[in-house]
């Protein structure tokens, strides 16, 4: 070993000792100022006791489900294999769509559903809306009664028709509220179309319904917006076969009739003839159209039963939830930590002398 190595061995060993002293100088130090260590950690404690006091209890409902789509089948097995190799190919080929692979945890975190699920009836009676009930629990009416006029209630008509901007404003509020870390989505596994829905509340009824309610917000939204081309489709070429079957009975009783005139009619006039043979073509026509689109109507249905997916619920909230509320012995021990932490923080940096032991 060349002296210029044991210099700088030497050099670190002594830096290393070094600041291992010095901290224990500051550990020392501190345990010199017991007493108000002690009141300071007693502090902590009392306050963080009082957190755990003040703090109010929520609850959290649990939903899970899984989203059957026929249309996204085909692929599953490659997208399943290449889930193993840690790739995600949910937005590859076939399994495009609202509720295909992430696109659903992004739908049911949309504001339009949120604020959808918020204008909702909170009970049978239809007497109240989820927003309503929402500002009662969380005591919002009172944060908000500034805006209001004297005398002036502050309630969201279900369905939230004719709203004014006042109303409008606090749903958003109370969406970015919930999005804050009320409401949650997660996908279970990557390789595999189960989702878990959590929603944790002050209350346990508005964690309850608005756990479910969103999904099926999310739900009715989905199919609408998937299938409406086909579902426009089909009650174009329903309404078209009504109507053409509605023809077609008409020629059918004239057809008739005239076939019955050309029984006692005089064999010189030819022209019944002819007006006999017009209507039984009027109705060969019709019926024949009236057979395709009858045909195309089917078809279309058909179609529309493959696109429209099927959201099944696997395990859905139960009540009693669970409930959620800090501990006493974890928030005094957590206090007094903390306390005892910033208490030697400030010694170490109001410390004038720092070999003062």
């Amino acid at each position: 070993m060349t002296p210029q190595n044991e210099t700088n061995n030497s050099s670190s060993e002594f830096s290393i000792k070094k600041l291992i002293n010095e901290r224990i100088a500051d550990v020392k130090y501190i345990f010199n100022f017991k007493k108000q260590l002690f009141i300071v950690v007693l502090i902590g404690g009392i306050l963080g006791a009082l957190v755990a006091w003040m703090k109010p209890a929520n609850y959290t409902a649990r939903l899970t489900f899984v989203v059957d789509d026929s249309k996204s089948a085909g692929g599953a097995g490659l997208a399943g294999l290449a889930g193993q190799l840690g790739f995600n190919l949910d937005g590859l080929g076939g399994a495009g769509g609202v509720l295909s692979g992430d696109n659903v945890q992004e739908l049911l975190k949309s504001r339009k559903l949120i604020k959808a699920t918020l204008l909702t009836p909170y009970d049978s009676t239809k007497n109240q809306s989820f927003a309503d009930r929402y500002t009662q629990v969380y005591e919002l009416n009172k944060k908000w009664g500034k805006h209001l006029k004297a005398g002036e209630q502050l309630t969201f008509p279900i369905s939230g028709k004719n709203n004014s901007r006042l109303q409008d404003s606090l749903l958003q509020e109370m969406s970015t509220l919930i999005l804050k870390g009320e409401f949650s989505i997660t996908k279970t596994d990557k390789k595999l179309s189960f989702f878990e829905i959590n929603t944790t509340m002050r209350d346990e009824g508005l964690a309850n319904l608005f756990c479910t309610r969103m999904l099926t917000q999310a739900t009715d939204f989905f199919i609408s917006t998937k299938t409406q081309r086909l579902r426009n489709n089909v009650n174009r070429l329903q309404h078209r076969a009504d109507s053409i079957s509605v023809i077609l009975n008409r020629k059918t009783y004239a057809s008739s009739a005239a076939s019955q005139t050309l029984l006692d009619l005089n064999p010189a006039y030819s022209s019944a003839n002819a007006t006999a043979e017009l209507k039984e073509r009027d109705k060969i026509v019709l019926s024949t159209i009236l057979t395709e689109t009858i045909k195309n109507l089917e078809m279309s249905k058909t179609m529309l039963a493959q696109e429209t997916p099927t959201v099944q619920i696997v395990d859905e909230p139960e009540l009693p939830l669970k409930r959620n509320k800090l501990k006493y012995p974890y928030a005094i021990l957590i206090g007094m930590l903390l306390s005892g932490i910033v208490f030697a923080v400030y010694l170490n940096l109001v410390k004038k002398d720092p070999n003062q032991v």
